[in-house]
């Protein structure tokens, strides 16, 4: 799993100022996309909620119960997004929420003009040659763990929209909007990839790229190496890929060397130092100061966590 970015969120509504305790809701109205800002401080269920424009929301503070397309709901958390299409019926949940734990979220409603503006000329002057695919949105995924680049541009789309007042803050908007729609994209693209690579392996050189680095994350992956399976230059590897995948692939080798250790560490009770060389690691201390870094403690403390004690 990607690590996931969180959004800086917006100061709550004074208490004097709210209309409703559950889903207080706050609009900034701009050319072509509606900004919505929504808190809840108390329980509660089946919620409804639904947008004539495609909507992108994104939490920012608590935990929300999500029921869409009349499937099972699903959990949903600060550092993840979920793209809800036009008029489609959103049944939420509050389990959690309470007056000092309140829960924030932004729905950012767009217009259709917008979107089809902006990938059809996406796809007129940048096309994906490596994928050989049009630039636009896949419905078929909607749940989205927050990048690093996805959650600035929502960060300050949200900074434009709230605090903003200069005449130009429409035409500011709306490049922001086009970013964010690029960004969006490319997020998915990422999703997609991640769960089709295997399909893909024999058509496509990074998905065959990805595959190896997956299969093999214990032997030692160089640049130089990947890039020879690739065929194509060092250089052009690595732009590619990053392109792709949205970081390099150095930074992807070990995002999958540390996924690989946490579910090691979720499945037996391993020493540290076994699984960092299970997961490809051949220095223990940066094992573990990469860890820290990822998961915000360290391999032990994680799988005491877990359940599982190491002796």
């Amino acid at each position: 799993m990607p690590k996931r970015s969180y959004i800086t969120g917006v100061p709550w509504r004074n208490e004097s100022d709210l209309k409703t305790l559950v889903e207080n809701r706050t609009t900034y109205s701009l050319n072509n996309c509606e900004l919505n800002i929504f808190e809840t401080h108390q329980q509660a269920s089946n919620v409804n909620l639904s947008f004539g424009d495609l909507v992108l929301t994104t939490m920012m503070k608590g935990k929300k119960v999500m029921h869409l397309f009349n499937k099972p709901g699903f959990e949903y958390l600060p550092g993840e997004s979920v793209i809800v299409p036009p008029n489609e019926l959103m049944k939420i949940d509050f389990p959690e929420a309470k007056w000092d734990n309140p829960t924030q979220c932004i729905a950012l409603s767009i217009s259709q003009e917008m979107i089809e503006n902006t990938f059809n000329l996406l796809n007129e002057k940048l096309p994906d040659k490596v994928w050989q695919k049009q630039w636009g949105l896949d419905l078929n995924y909607f749940h989205l763990i927050n990048n690093q680049d996805l959650s600035e541009i929502i960060n300050r789309f949200i900074r434009i929209g709230v605090k903003e007042r200069s005449k130009d803050k429409d035409l500011i908007a709306s490049l922001a909007l086009k970013e964010l729609l690029i960004r969006l994209s490319q997020t998915q693209a990422r999703d997609i990839l991640e769960n089709t690579y295997k399909s893909l392996a024999s058509s496509n050189r990074i998905a065959y790229v990805v595959n190896y680095i997956k299969q093999n994350l214990r032997e030692h992956l160089t640049l130089e190496v990947l890039s020879a399976k690739a065929c194509m230059s060092k250089t052009h590897f690595s732009r590619t890929f990053k392109e792709e995948l949205g970081i390099s692939p150095m930074e992807y080798i070990l995002e999958q060397r540390l996924n690989h250790s946490a579910h090691l560490l979720q499945q037996a009770a391993y020493q540290v130092q076994e699984v960092c060389a299970m997961a490809g690691f051949n220095n223990v201390t940066y094992f573990i100061r990469a860890f820290k870094n990822k998961f915000g403690e360290t391999p032990k403390i994680y799988q005491m966590k877990k359940g599982l004690n190491v002796k």
